[in-house]
């Protein structure tokens, strides 16, 4: 708990020999931050808010280790501004309603705002934010939450509403090496007071492996500096294999409940329904590698299979089929195979919405118009017997049989009124259903 009485709260933890490289490193100012240009280059909103102390509440959300908690540290330093952090994880209402009130006595006394930042801010239940509501609206505090997940989803709509939303990237692989180069050189937070002659291609492999995470690449990075001995002349040759010992498997940031998940599935059926084999066997891959369930996976085939495929190659659903129930019986990781099989022919295929269109027009007109009775021919023999014992006429109830007529085909009404919803396309095979179609049209002079 801050003491009221000291001088004004540090923006971030006391540093300690023993705290992590990635935590020593954490940027002091704006110039520092590394990545994130879309919202704090010149001129962007966010580096003018900040600049100018004019903001209220901040959402930042993104994957982990880009700068979240960071950010918010050299904000409150950039605006001269307490800074007070909770966790959704662990915090409680209680604890909530107490940094509320050191932050109004501070103000109080030395006219000081307060910057109360939530890590995992989705973390906190319906009541836990709305506890915020009232003293983030009359200044109390400035609100700044991080999460890792989409606010528009996971956090209350309140809350979004009276905080600017900014979505923090994984930070790239030439921002990610020079904050390596410069942990190597700083004497007072990093480890330039050890001899450390670091190869290119081991920093650029730590980069490549962290995925994006900066947090981890400054870790990986202080372990394999403490960990490899020194030569002769006390130089710690920092090599590639070095890297590729001190970085762990790529762990992709893909949660099942996630955005991650949601938009990695959307970009491999969009991949497919674009005719990418290339980008949607990535995105296969991507999923496969952070061990996303294949059945789901298979069942995402089989929908697309109808309703981007359809009947331009009625084929791909039976690919489809086939691929699911083979990794029903092979399992993984063989299962990946004929899950690969699907995925190209799929992405190859020629392309039809024309069906899944249909369906969603038929659908339509039954829930949104009057419901249609079914013709007299069309009934079973009970329901003619009714009607004709009700006074209605013979050929009112005749059905014509269409295999007894030539082709199978003889016209006669099967809707009380002419109604068209499945539009034939000119992909594939739907060609020729197409031309069928006119066939019939053709021989009644209209539509059946």
């Amino acid at each position: 708990m801050a003491d009221l009485f000291s001088s004004p709260a540090a923006t971030s933890e006391k540093q300690t020999p023993w705290m992590p490289l990635a935590a020593r490193m954490r940027p002091a100012a704006l110039s520092e931050v590394v990545g994130q240009a879309h919202i704090l280059a010149d001129g962007k909103l966010l580096r003018r808010a900040i600049e100018c102390d004019q903001f209220t509440s901040l959402i930042f959300y993104g994957p982990p280790g880009t700068g979240k908690t960071s950010l918010a540290q050299v904000i409150a330093r950039t605006t001269n501004s307490r800074f007070e952090s909770l966790n959704g994880v662990e915090s409680n209402v209680a604890e909530i309603r107490a940094k509320i009130d050191q932050a109004r006595t501070w103000n109080d006394l030395r006219s000081q705002s307060t910057i109360l930042f939530i890590d995992e801010i989705h973390r906190f239940n319906k009541a836990q934010q709305d506890v915020l509501l009232p003293h983030i609206e009359r200044g109390v505090v400035r609100f700044i939450g991080a999460t890792t997940h989409n606010p528009f989803f996971y956090i209350n709509s309140p809350l979004v509403s009276r905080s600017q939303v900014f979505q923090l990237e994984p930070i790239a692989i030439d921002d990610i090496v020079a904050r390596l180069h410069a942990a190597l050189v700083d004497r007072d937070r990093g480890l330039g007071g050890m001899q450390i002659l670091a190869e290119e291609k081991a920093l650029y492999h730590l980069a490549d492996k962290s995925d994006g995470d900066l947090r981890k690449a400054l870790n990986a990075l202080e372990l394999a500096c403490l960990t490899t001995p020194a030569d002769d002349a006390g130089c710690i040759h920092l090599t590639l294999l070095v890297a590729e010992e001190s970085i762990q498997k790529k762990a992709i940031m893909y949660g099942r409940d996630d955005d991650a998940h949601y938009d990695t599935a959307s970009a491999f059926i969009k991949s497919i329904r674009g005719s990418d084999p290339d980008a949607a066997l990535y995105w296969l891959a991507k999923m496969l590698h952070a061990g996303e369930d294949p059945r789901f996976i298979s069942r995402r085939l089989v929908i697309s299979a109808s309703e981007d495929i359809g009947l331009a190659d009625s084929g791909a659903l039976r690919v489809a089929l086939d691929a699911h129930h083979a990794l029903e019986f092979i399992g993984m990781p063989e299962g990946r195979i004929p899950l690969a099989h699907a995925t190209v022919y799929l992405a190859t295929a020629p392309k039809s919405n024309t069906a899944y269109a249909a369906i969603g027009r038929a659908m339509a007109d039954v829930e949104n118009h009057r419901t249609l009775a079914v013709p007299l021919h069309l009934r079973t023999r009970t329901r003619k017997q009714l009607a004709k014992a009700s006074g209605e006429s013979p050929e009112a109830m005749a059905y014509h049989y269409s295999h007894d007529f030539p082709g199978a085909y003889i016209p006669q009404a099967y809707l009380p009124e002419g109604r068209c919803y499945y539009e034939p396309g000119d992909q594939g095979l739907e060609k020729r259903i197409r031309e069928r179609l006119e066939y019939w049209k053709s021989l009644h002079g209209s539509a059946p």
